[in-house]
């Protein structure tokens, strides 16, 4: 479990960030909406340290567009970076079959993002067995001491996954 600072996240989040209990943020944007960010220690990765990043809002509540919550989850990420050296891994929900959409506004949350040159971020598309495609992204810090392990790792695992039968 990264162990977050939840006094440097509000100093730059718009959106005022808690801990709960188990750990997650949680914060409740200007139109009502409630979010909760989560990592979990993930092993896609073979050998890579890397925790897989959970952005959740459980009611399903349609947000409008509002930079100030780019802005918390991005303050959210950048935290945990501060706290650990790992690769952070983003896998796009597929429930509802809005994951290309995800995919593409955190992409652009990231890339426009006034940090992104500390990061690498690398995204990959596969598509599954039921024909569904999923997208998934990797950041990691460029000072990481296994950057290049890392990146590889996402390279051949995303490559491996697209050649399953």
């Amino acid at each position: 479990m990264v162990s977050m600072d939840i006094g440097r996240i509000n100093v730059t989040a718009p959106y005022t960030v808690s801990l709960t209990a188990g750990g997650d943020c949680k914060f409740i944007t200007d139109a009502g909406i409630v979010y909760f960010v989560s990592f979990m220690e993930d092993d896609i990765l073979q050998g890579v340290d890397s925790y897989e990043m959970v952005i959740s809002n459980p009611r399903g509540k349609k947000s409008p567009r509002d930079p100030k919550l780019r802005d918390t989850i991005l303050a959210i990420v950048y935290e945990f970076f501060e706290s650990s050296a790992s690769a952070l891994l983003y896998i796009c929900d597929t429930s509802d079959s809005k994951q290309r959409l995800r995919h593409r506004l955190f992409a652009y949350w990231f890339n426009s993002a006034p940090r992104k040159r500390d990061f690498a971020f690398m995204s990959a598309d596969i598509t599954d067995a039921e024909g569904t495609r999923n997208y998934a992204a990797v950041i990691v810090r460029l000072d990481n001491p296994d950057f290049e392990s890392v990146m590889r790792e996402f390279y051949l695992t995303t490559r491996t996954l697209r050649e399953k039968p």
